[in-house]
């Protein structure tokens, strides 16, 4: 079965609320799916060796050549995904994947922030994949307002090296933090308004997962089988939830 990999049997519907991630394999594989996220069924799929701007602007692009309805798309911050999506599908909702927000906040921010402000800022992101309704939503913000008031002077500051020339965010990684959510706002919060816009890409991940469990029991095969291989289980899976 290897030898020959299977194509993927395409099923649409007349509205699909898309998501879009990326997951890594060894030998610089990177596996793109474009997933109907209630029908649990790969639309379209990619293997390249990463999350390119041009790629994804096509995969896109194919699929409303397609006929298909995009209703909303759900991503992460990647640059080349966003970049895409405004080009290809400017009126689409597009949505934020809100948990990887708040995951890279975190990470950002350490276990124990040094500083009050970091602490305080790592308890608002922490909050972010909780918000299910409108009044939590307005309590969230202004609660960000006024984290973004206490301390802007703080995170405005600025170091200078002498011998270089050059300045830079003392506090790099706290006003990363901040800048992450306050740019990512205008598409934190579009499934408030529709409940069937997912508002992470977990329900991808869960199966990137269940994928590389798979494929590890495989560690021994070449590269055009492991390849083969990751095409096969999306073919099976589609055949499954279908």
């Amino acid at each position: 079965m290897l030898a020959k990999a299977p194509v993927l049997e395409f099923s649409s519907t007349d509205d699909i609320y898309l998501v879009i991630d990326g997951t890594y394999f060894p030998n610089d594989i990177c596996l793109v799916v474009y997933r109907n996220y209630h029908l649990k069924l790969t639309q379209l799929y990619r293997m390249t060796d990463g999350e390119h701007f041009e790629e994804i602007a096509e995969d896109l692009q194919n699929l409303l050549n397609l006929g298909i309805k995009i209703k909303s798309i759900t991503s992460d911050g990647d640059k080349s995904s966003i970049k895409a999506i405004k080009k290809v599908c400017p009126k689409v909702p597009f949505q934020r994947c809100l948990v990887h927000i708040s995951r890279m906040c975190r990470i950002w921010l350490t276990a124990n922030p040094k500083h009050k402000s970091g602490f305080e800022l790592k308890q608002i992101a922490v909050k972010i994949h909780h918000i299910n309704t409108e009044y939590k939503r307005q309590l969230w913000l202004m609660e960000l307002m006024q984290w973004e008031e206490t301390y802007r002077d703080y995170i405005n500051e600025k170091s200078y090296n002498f011998e270089t020339g050059r300045y830079w965010y003392t506090h790099k990684m706290l006003r990363r933090s901040f800048m992450v959510i306050k740019k990512a706002l205008p598409n934190m919060f579009l499934y408030l308004k529709d409940e069937k816009i997912p508002n992470s890409t977990n329900s991808l991940e869960s199966f990137f997962g269940h994928l590389k469990g798979n494929l590890n029991v495989h560690r021994g095969l070449s590269l055009k089988n492991r390849k083969n291989f990751l095409k096969w289980y999306l073919y099976y899976k589609n055949q499954i939830s279908g």
